[in-house]
C-alpha cells in the first residue's frame, strides 16, 4: 500500500421483533429482539481490539440499537447518517414472502415489472450514491484508523456490488450479507484495495434461522 490504511466496516443490524412478518422497511418501531441483542454484541466483542474512531448507523431503531454496544465499547456517539438508511420499497409495511401475502395478490403484480431499476422501490444506483458518500465520509473521518457503519442488507449488499463494479441488479437470494455480518472496504489511500466480508454472529443467525424454520413447520 501507499497510501494510509483505512478501513470502513459496514455492519448490518441484527435481528428485530417483528412477530406480524411484515416487510418493515423505514418504518418506525421496529428495534432488535433479544437474539437482534446477542448479535449486536457479537459484532462489538469482534470489533473491540480494533482501532475503530468512528461509528454512525442509520436514523432507523434496529441501527442505532445495533451501534450502542460498538460505540460504548470504544468510548465513542453513534453519529446518524440518512445515507445509510434502509432502500425505500412500495412493499413496506405488507406480508412478502415468497407465495405470500401482497405477491398472491394480481392488483400488485404491476410494481415487479421492471426488477433492473427497480420498479417496486428506490432504485438501486440512487442506493449505491447515497451509500458510497457515507463510506466516503467515514473514511475522511477515520483517516488511519477504523469506521463502523450501521445499515441494511439491501443498501449494503448494492454499494458493495456498486465498488466492485458489477450490476447492481441481481438475485436477493444470494447476497451476502447476514444479519450483523461486516462487509469490510479496505483503503488505501482514497483508494478501495479490496473489499472483505466476516461473520462475527453465525452462531447467533444459525439459531434464527433454525427458530424460523420450526415455526413455520
Amino acid at each position: 500500500m501507499s497510501g494510509k490504511k483505512t478501513i470502513v466496516h459496514l455492519l448490518r443490524h441484527g435481528e428485530v421483533h417483528n412477530p406480524e412478518g411484515v416487510l418493515y422497511g423505514r418504518l418506525p418501531g421496529y428495534g432488535l429482539s433479544e437474539l437482534g441483542q446477542e448479535m449486536a454484541l457479537a459484532a462489538a466483542e469482534r470489533l473491540a481490539g480494533r482501532d475503530v474512531v468512528h461509528v454512525a448507523a442509520s436514523p432507523l431503531q434496529r441501527a442505532q440499537e445495533t451501534a450502542e454496544p460498538i460505540a460504548a465499547s470504544h468510548r465513542l456517539d453513534t453519529a446518524t447518517d440518512e445515507g445509510l438508511i434502509e432502500a425505500g420499497n412500495s412493499f413496506e409495511g405488507m406480508r412478502v414472502g415468497v407465495g405470500d401475502g401482497a405477491l398472491r395478490n394480481p392488483r400488485y403484480w404491476w410494481r415487479l415489472r421492471d426488477p433492473f431499476t427497480p420498479s417496486w422501490g428506490e432504485p438501486y444506483i440512487d442506493i449505491a450514491r447515497r451509500m458510497m458518500a457515507a463510506v466516503e465520509d467515514a473514511r475522511k473521518s477515520a483517516e488511519g484508523s477504523e469506521a463502523v457503519l450501521v445499515s441494511h442488507q439491501l443498501p449494503i449488499w448494492t454499494v458493495r456490488r456498486f465498488a466492485e463494479r458489477r450490476r447492481l441488479w441481481h438475485d436477493p437470494r444470494r447476497r451476502e450479507c447476514n444479519l450483523a455480518s461486516l462487509t469490510s472496504f479496505v483503503f488505501d489511500g482514497g483508494r478501495i484495495d479490496r473489499v472483505e466480508y466476516s461473520e462475527p454472529a453465525a452462531h447467533l443467525v444459525l439459531k434464527s434461522e433454525t427458530a424460523r424454520r420450526a415455526k413455520g413447520a
